[in-house]
């Protein structure tokens, strides 16, 4: 078996290739623009464009693309060859600086909310030499930003290099207040888990709901869910353990530092987890791993779920960020050490990470917000749409004695003590986890847990930086014009955990009684759902801080928000039409057959024995007669409250009525048909069950 060491990146033109490949006085002016974000030189993009196109040719690329990331969701891509006519009526293989910088896809029919006409079809895409070209179906895919012909962002990749940008700004300008002059810069890492489901591709194509819209908008509860917790971290089955290894090997060739895969709590649901990387990189990887786990399924007859709540009744499917900060030395600027007390510099990142979470909760609500994670947020397996912070008993502590100017007693280390001898000793952590906080410390990071599986990292992080950002720029303002640093650093700190101490919370966030007392007492935000969040991202205050650190423009902002809402009414809205298709030409008429054949039954009877009574065909019957009027009926209301959304012009307006209108039918609708599915045959049912959804990969 090939060792992972010999073919790990082997598709991606990574720093090994390019010292390979590139001169040293190539290599070096690339290094200072990835590393240091200085221009780079015409001459160097034609010797890397003309080095990266020999590679990929070696490795069978016939084509290149410049590989972006629309607010779409997913990615995007236009491939070109390297095809060039020569004068004999041969071809040669070119590829210039220019084609690698500048791309122009046609960017009429992606989403600008308005940023633009739809007859303005031209766009453009630029390298981004901060995340590595890689092989992908034979093409060479080149990591891009997305831009309109007036030079607004249309994608993710942009606002996320603007914020990473604004960060490292401000927050070099602290660093040398504490005399790191060494540090060049300061960068972002991620490291994001990926939950999702897997389940066989013939039960898959049997539900036009999941074809559709991802989820299943009907099923009755299996015999058995997640009840006995027995598949979580449970044993691999084989057909799931082949997809993994063949996963793993895919990703490692694109230099993905996949490490750890296991089984989650529902049925049929697993989660893979990499190791960090810079934020730009990490977002990229992750937007390929859900790319290549949908690809990798279809060779072995699955299919990979990435919706947020593909099941009702059984956990949905998260994404943790994992986010920290690290200086280009090395050090992680959300590392305590030994003595955390005592550790200045990281108590005021640890300070400006709170003030950023509670002044911009909100955003960070907004950065998650879709129809498919309005199903998830809030349910027992996610954080609620609370924003707070878990910090654990020792840096609570800490933060205790600043604000009360008390002496802290460094927590012991204590041994674990199993109560077996053989068994190896080892140091206890001086806090537990918290898996109910939607922003926990862990160690030297924090993770940000409300993001759904199918969420672009880039969202998150983009408002998790920026927020930062305006955090740290607050304290640099104020520290750099100190007469005594020390002094003010002292009453910051202090100033910042008095004000912000609301946001933190170490306790249940499924609790009620914590939703009540967030809200009523502490005055936190609860927005339940993307309609209730998405208008707040033209706050004021939003637009000030994301505009002032240059991450957005206004009219960037304003065409986000129209887009995150029209994505919500379109994925709404499709789901709704697929419930009245199903109903009319599935359900209906399956239980209609059935019921056929109890009448049938009845009157076989009846002619057996006159006198015979009521029985348990008649009460089927009976039921099941009327569920269907009812459900016929409802599925009517359904149709006709979709016209009505559809009629509404006004974005923000159709949201709210599907929130308070369309959502309540469908919900009621599914009621009756997963009743109905309890009482019916299963011959009849027309669909696969639960059971055969969550069960069927051996």
């Amino acid at each position: 078996m090939e060792n992972v060491t010999d073919f790990f990146g082997c598709l991606v033109f990574d720093d090994r290739v390019m010292k390979e490949k590139l001169s040293s006085e190539v290599y070096s002016s690339l290094r200072k623009t990835i590393d240091e974000g200085l221009a780079l030189d015409k001459s160097v993009a034609n010797a890397v464009a003309d080095a990266m196109k020999d590679w990929a040719v070696s490795k069978g690329a016939t084509h290149y693309t410049h590989w972006f990331q629309p607010l779409t969701g997913v990615t995007a891509e236009k491939h070109d060859s390297f095809i060039e006519p020569a004068a004999d009526g041969n071809v040669i293989l070119e590829f210039s600086g220019k084609e690698l910088i500048k791309g122009e896809p046609d960017a009429s029919s992606f989403p600008s909310g308005g940023i633009r006409a739809t007859f303005e079809a031209r766009g453009y895409t630029a390298w981004d030499p901060t995340s590595y070209a890689f092989i992908k179906d034979r093409t060479l895919c080149i990591p891009t930003a997305f831009c309109s012909y007036g030079g607004e962002a249309l994608d993710k990749k942009t606002p996320l290099l603007r914020s990473m940008a604004a960060l490292n700004k401000q927050a070099m300008r602290i660093l040398k207040l504490f005399g790191r002059d060494d540090v060049k810069y300061v960068t972002t890492s991620v490291g994001a888990e990926q939950e999702y489901f897997l389940i066989t591709r013939e039960m898959y194509e049997k539900r036009p709901d999941l074809l559709f819209t991802g989820r299943t908008l009907f099923g009755a509860k299996p015999p058995k869910g997640q009840e006995m917790d027995d598949h979580y971290f449970g044993v691999i089955k084989p057909r799931v353990a082949k997809f993994m290894e063949d996963l793993d090997n895919e990703l490692w060739k694109l230099g993905i530092l996949a490490k750890t895969e296991h089984n989650e709590v529902a049925p049929a649901q697993h989660e893979l987890a990499p190791i960090y990387t810079t934020t730009n990189v990490a977002t990229d990887h992750n937007q390929l791993t859900m790319e290549m786990m949908q690809k990798i399924a279809a060779r072995h007859g699955l299919v990979c779920l990435l919706h947020e709540k593909p099941f009702e009744g059984v956990n949905g499917s998260g994404k943790h960020n994992n986010w920290s900060v690290s200086t280009d030395t090395g050090v992680n600027l959300l590392s305590p050490g030994a003595t955390p007390f005592e550790n200045v510099q990281f108590l005021l990142f640890l300070c400006a990470v709170i003030k950023a979470v509670d002044d911009y909760q909100d955003l960070l609500r907004i950065s998650v917000a879709t129809a498919g994670n309005d199903h998830r947020l809030g349910a027992n397996e996610a954080p609620p749409a609370v924003v707070s912070m878990f910090l654990g008993d020792e840096l609570t502590a800490v933060l205790d004695a600043i604000e009360n100017d008390t002496h802290y007693e460094s927590a012991k280390k204590e041994k674990m003590k199993l109560g077996v001898d053989v068994l190896p000793r080892f140091n206890k952590d001086t806090t537990d986890r918290n898996r109910t906080s939607p922003f926990a410390f862990t160690g030297n990071k924090f993770e940000f847990r409300m993001l759904g599986s199918s969420n672009s990292i880039a969202c998150a992080n983009i408002m998790i930086n920026s927020a930062v950002a305006e955090s740290l720029k607050v304290y640099a303002d104020e520290l750099e014009g100190a007469a005594d640093f020390n002094e003010a650093l002292k009453n910051l700190l202090r100033k910042t955990i008095k004000e912000h101490r609301k946001i933190l919370f170490n306790g249940n966030g499924y609790d009620d009684a914590w939703i009540e007392e967030a809200t009523k007492v502490r005055g936190l935000s609860n927005f339940k759902t993307t309609p209730d969040c998405m208008p707040h991202l033209l706050d004021e205050k939003n637009v000030q801080m994301l505009t002032s650190h240059h991450v957005f423009s206004e009219v960037e902002l304003k065409s986000r928000c129209e887009i995150m809402l029209e994505n919500y009414c379109k994925q709404v809205i499709i789901e709704a039409n697929t419930m009245i298709s199903m109903v009319r030409t599935g359900y209906i008429p399956a239980i209609m057959g059935y019921t056929t054949e109890l009448a049938n039954a009845i009157n076989v009877k009846k002619a057996a024995d006159v006198s015979a009574s009521v029985g348990y065909e008649t009460t089927t019957l009976r039921k099941l007669s009327s569920l269907k009027d009812f459900i016929a009926g409802k599925c009517d209301e359904l149709g006709i409250s979709l016209e009505t959304v559809r009629a509404q012009g006004d974005i923000v307006s159709k949201s709210n009525l599907i929130r308070d209108e369309l959502l309540p039918h469908m919900n009621e609708l599914r009621t009756m048909v997963d009743e109905a599915e309890t009482m019916t045959a299963a011959y009849k049912w027309p669909y696969p069950s639960y059971a055969d959804l969550l069960f069927s990969v051996r």
